[in-house]
């Protein structure tokens, strides 16, 4: 802090005559250290000590430490180019998608790599088509449908031109089965698994490679009908010779007979992922993709069935993964922790998903922001909880903070009565800069302050009610002082928020990010506010309004 308060100070004098100013300075150190709020008392005064002694020196002997110690200042700074998005590659016309599987809704990862196809689309003025891969019966949370449907049209601004699940389209992915067996690149194969396991490491055909199409046929009919679960499957005819084990004859379709959320029994061949994404991309027209590189060999499974179809493969971009520790975003290992009570729902307030975030009053350009600073990267990353709130906690403050009304809350209330204070009226801003006034109080001797400040009072010290008065505490009591902010100014300990005793206070109730609740007091205003306003309870944080139940206003903590 030192380091920052002499850096910013030395900087501040030299570019204005000699003079630093300690307003400026704590506003650099802010901007460099938004943490250092918590500790304004402190800051304020070693600034000003600082600059007492900065302002003593000579401008030739400012410039001359600032030269020294702090030269990277004296550069002008190159203005800085506008950060783009790396271009597509013939972009004239794009359709781009993404595709969830339906075993939970979307959480901050989903919202990293959708929110890269959005920002592209929005760039190019594209179509983006949002698909649940839903083929695999047997890992579908029949709820996600509905929910990651909600959460795209919230992150995008509704801008997903196309909505379908794959388990509808079964009929499609079919018709382009039967041509690959017409045209000799796809096969039936009943081998035993560990055989045909083999026979692959050995670079060798199985027996029912090179059967014919008739066969080829029969065998295709008979997974509609005949074949048990697990006695064959569909494989695509490639490479064997191919370095890569993977991309050797990989399968493309299998029986499942469970029953599916949607299709019921209706199906029992169902596709395989690379199959179905192909089918979909080619149908759809699709032109560019994002995906995680973790993606690549299926990328390659997919090229094979495009050059088949004579079909131009999409310009793949691949990214990095994120990885979010502390974070839980699986679907999967959250699902069960919902069922048993150890969260509320998708939408409690610990969790990463993003009804949780929506929940407590995050925009969706702020997830937005982030997908756009994260950028297109191959490089994986590791992302901890403290770092990625803090980041889109300043995202969202920008988004915000323009349109908070701004309110008192004091959090367990403690009686103070201010000997001799007069009585007045007293009107404050709804907000500092774009709502002057709005906010009205009678008040006299009596107020309400909350427990944590009136137990730091200290014997003939100054403090003052925020914009109200300035009162001093002797023995056990509290004195007023006076008026203005000037008679606080550079005397006074701390300036305290405040309600006063006998005016019509509501009962809040604030549920904090983990889990715990703080309550207290808050303005009569409050009450007349409709559910999901966004407001900043004045140093403590930005709320939003989750429930009016009882007399009482529930909020959830946004963020400070």
């Amino acid at each position: 802090m030192e380091d920052l308060i002499r850096k910013f100070a030395i900087h501040n004098a030299v570019k204005y005559g000699g003079k630093a100013n300690p307003g400026a300075v704590i506003g650099k150190m802010l901007s460099e250290d938004p943490s250092l709020k918590g500790d304004m008392k402190s800051i304020g005064k070693k600034v000003n000590e600082a600059i007492a002694k900065i302002n003593k020196l000579s401008p030739g002997e400012q410039r001359k430490i600032l030269e020294q110690e702090f030269p990277e200042l004296l550069e002008e700074k190159k203005q800085e180019e506008k950060k783009e998005l790396p271009p597509l590659r013939d972009p004239k016309k794009v359709f781009m998608r993404f595709e969830p599987s339906p075993s939970g809704p979307l959480h901050i990862g989903h919202a990293y790599v959708l929110g890269l196809n959005a920002l592209y689309c929005e760039k190019y003025n594209g179509k983006l088509i949002l698909r649940i891969a839903d083929t695999n019966p047997d890992n579908i949370y029949p709820p996600a449908y509905g929910l990651i449907k909600e959460d795209a049209d919230w992150l995008t601004g509704n801008k997903v031109k196309e909505f379908f699940a794959q388990s509808g389209r079964l009929d499609v992915y079919y018709r382009y089965m039967e041509k690959l067996l017409a045209l000799g690149n796809a096969y039936i194969c009943t081998c035993n698994p560990d055989r045909f396991k083999e026979l692959l490491i050995q670079k060798s055909p199985c027996p029912c490679r090179d059967l014919p199409h008739a066969e080829q046929e029969q065998r295709w009919k008979k997974l509609f009908k005949g074949y048990k679960q697990g006695e064959a499957v569909a494989r695509l005819k490639t490479d064997l010779q191919n370095p890569n084990p993977a991309m050797r004859d990989f399968p493309l379709f299998r029986i499942n007979e469970t029953k599916h959320p949607k299709a019921g029994t209706k199906h029992r061949v169902w596709p395989l992922m690379n199959m179905a994404v192909a089918c979909d991309d080619m149908e759809g027209n699709i032109t560019h993709i994002i995906r995680a590189k973790d993606h690549a060999d299926n990328a390659l499974r997919q090229r094979y069935l495009f050059d088949y179809f004579k079909k131009p493969f999409p310009e793949t971009i691949f990214v990095g993964r994120i990885n979010f520790l502390g974070m839980p975003v699986s679907c999967s290992k959250t699902r069960p922790l919902i069922e048993d009570g150890t969260y509320s729902g998708w939408d409690d307030i610990r969790l990463p998903f993003l009804a949780a975030l929506r929940r407590r009053g995050y925009q969706p350009e702020a997830l937005l922001q982030y997908a756009f600073d994260v950028g297109v990267s191959l490089a994986d990353k590791k992302v901890s909880q403290d770092e990625f709130f803090k980041t889109i906690n300043a995202y969202n403050k920008d988004v915000v903070d323009a349109d908070a009304d701004r309110f008192f809350f004091v959090e367990s209330p403690h009686p103070l009565i201010v000997e001799d204070a007069p009585e007045r009226d007293v009107e404050l801003d709804l907000h500092p800069d774009t709502k002057k006034g709005g906010r009205r109080f009678s008040t006299a001797q009596d107020f309400f302050i909350a427990d944590e400040d009136f137990n730091i009072l200290k014997e003939n010290r100054m403090y003052r009610l925020m914009d109200c008065l300035n009162f001093i505490k002797e023995g056990n009591s509290y004195h007023f002082h006076s008026q203005p902010y000037s008679g606080f100014k550079g005397k006074g300990e701390k300036i305290i928020h405040w309600l006063p005793k006998k005016a019509k206070n509501v009962d809040v109730e604030v549920l904090m990010p983990d889990n715990k609740k703080k309550s207290g007091l808050g303005e009569a205003g409050l009450a007349s506010l409709p559910l999901g306003a966004i407001i900043q309870f004045i140093r403590f944080g930005f709320c939003r309004l989750d429930e009016k139940k009882g007399g009482k206003l529930k909020f959830w903590f946004l963020h400070g």
